[in-house]
């Protein structure tokens, strides 16, 4: 019973950290400004 309890946790744990890797698009979204060249000093 501890062992199934433990499996069950475990993969909840895996499950919630599977979505932590996910990027989003590299292109800057339309009508961005972001990120900006700031003049140098």
């Amino acid at each position: 019973m501890k062992r199934l309890i433990v499996l069950m946790v475990l993969g909840a744990l895996l499950a919630s950290l599977s979505a932590c890797g996910k990027r989003g698009r590299l292109e800057a979204p339309e009508g961005s400004t972001f990120p900006q060249e700031y003049p140098r000093r």
